[in-house]
């Protein structure tokens, strides 16, 4: 079992008054569940994914509630929308009484906790899991903030912290640990059930294949009544194969076969069901990021793998996705307010991510190579001519096991090493 961050920011909120309620959102076999039984023994599990007993709590009323389930984990909650009313209901009259909510539909649920318990509430997103949590083995593990997690919530100490790293990521004392947990994700993603011992390679990608074909029976479905699975199937497919690319919905739709308003909100339940991460242009003027086209990436490169059905190392691309993907998680694994960018300028500089936080940004390149040098680097030269903040570091990260400095403020360094 692998301890989880996010562990910590429920338990510091688990008895402020605004965290009466809690509400667990995130992909489905994130470890939810799992997580909510664990930090919260005590509650009363109640499980509305059956229509017989999801019947019976709707009909209860707010006095039973508290009467009977005072404390209680409602899993699977966005079946039941009528049970948030329910819950409302409690919290607004009387004080002692405590919930967790957890659902795997950020669309149904979210809606429906938007319009009742807004204010009431706080919402934690569980991603699948990042490399410092792959390096754990129990909840008992200390679950230590990588260095881009460090550089994240003490901006003004990076230059501090790259003199701390190592001139080679092999020289880490925890090098085999880290590149255990790293391989793993490159292999399969974070999904928490393929850690499992029990389970051979064949049962991972068995695990993955069956994930996404219950995704587009149940989640899918659960987001919108198609008549026909086929275009979404199509549409998920091709989005897989372009990951890491800028997004035009006309082109997509044009390729596939469907409308361009189709695409729009097929791409929407992607990203509402955290299969995807839209990743906006930046620009100087805050009306335009809008407008441009955005970049889209798979959020696992394990699902990846089991919906374009293959096996193997990954694609430039493909790893690029799942460097920012990880860089993401992990942002949200600390509540970091950081906002997710990519660039591309009219002469055709293009970054990978920019990563803005209130003090200025890091940019970075992402290769695959095993070698880099100030070549891998060109698009991060003179960056700052065009930011309206400071840009505070720049990074490459790659392959190469060596940290070094290409340029100045430009540093290489192997995503395992910034990231474990």
């Amino acid at each position: 079992m692998k301890n989880r961050k996010s562990a910590l920011s429920i338990m510091a909120r688990k008895d402020k008054p605004g965290s009466r309620i809690i509400v667990l959102t995130g992909a489905r076999q994130t470890g939810k569940t799992t997580l909510a039984r664990h930090l919260f023994p005590e509650y009363q599990f109640l499980s509305i994914e059956d229509p017989v007993l999801r019947n019976a709590y709707a009909s209860l009323t707010a006095s039973q509630w508290k009467e009977l389930y005072p404390k209680a984990i409602l899993d699977e909650v966005q079946k039941e929308p009528r049970l948030i009313e329910s819950i409302k209901s409690v919290y607004d009259q009387w004080e002692e009484p405590r919930y967790v909510l957890s659902g795997s539909s950020q669309l149904l649920l979210l809606e429906k906790i938007k319009e009742s318990l807004a204010g009431r509430c706080t919402i934690i997103d569980l991603y699948p899991l990042t490399i410092p949590e792959l390096e754990t083995e129990s909840w008992d593990d200390t679950i230590a903030d990588s260095p881009f997690q460090i550089m994240l919530s003490h901006p003004g100490d990076i230059s501090r912290q790259l003199e701390s790293m190592l001139p080679d990521f092999r020289l880490d004392a925890n090098y085999a640990k880290k590149m255990k947990a790293w391989n793993h994700y490159v292999r399969f993603g974070g999904y928490p059930a393929l850690t499992s011992p029990q389970l051979n390679d064949e049962d991972r990608f068995e695990w993955l294949k069956q994930y996404v074909r219950t995704y587009l029976e149940r989640d899918v479905r659960d987001l919108a009544m198609f008549r026909d699975l086929e275009p979404f199937v199509k549409l998920q497919r091709y989005i897989a194969l372009q990951t890491a690319t800028i997004l035009n919905y006309s082109a997509v739709g044009h390729n596939i076969g469907i409308t361009t308003k189709t695409v729009q909100r097929y791409v929407q339940y992607l990203e509402l069901s955290y299969q995807v991460l839209i990743l906006p242009s930046w620009s100087r003027t805050e009306g335009k990021r809008l407008v441009k086209s955005p970049k889209i990436h798979f959020l696992d490169y394990g699902v990846l793998q089991a919906v374009v059905q293959k096996r193997g190392s990954p694609t430039g691309l493909e790893f690029e996705s799942m460097v920012i993907a990880e860089l993401y998680k992990q942002a949200k694994n600390i509540l970091s307010d950081a906002r997710f960018w990519y660039l591309r300028t009219f002469d055709g500089k293009e970054v990978d991510l920019l990563v803005e936080l209130s003090q200025g940004y890091l940019a970075f390149e992402i290769k695959t190579s095993e070698k880099v040098s100030i070549a891998d680097a060109r698009h991060l030269r003179d960056l700052s001519d065009v930011l309206d903040k400071p840009l505070l570091h720049s990074f490459v990260l790659s392959n190469d096991t060596a940290t070094k400095n290409l340029a100045p403020d430009i540093t290489a360094i192997h995503p395992a090493y910034m990231l474990g």
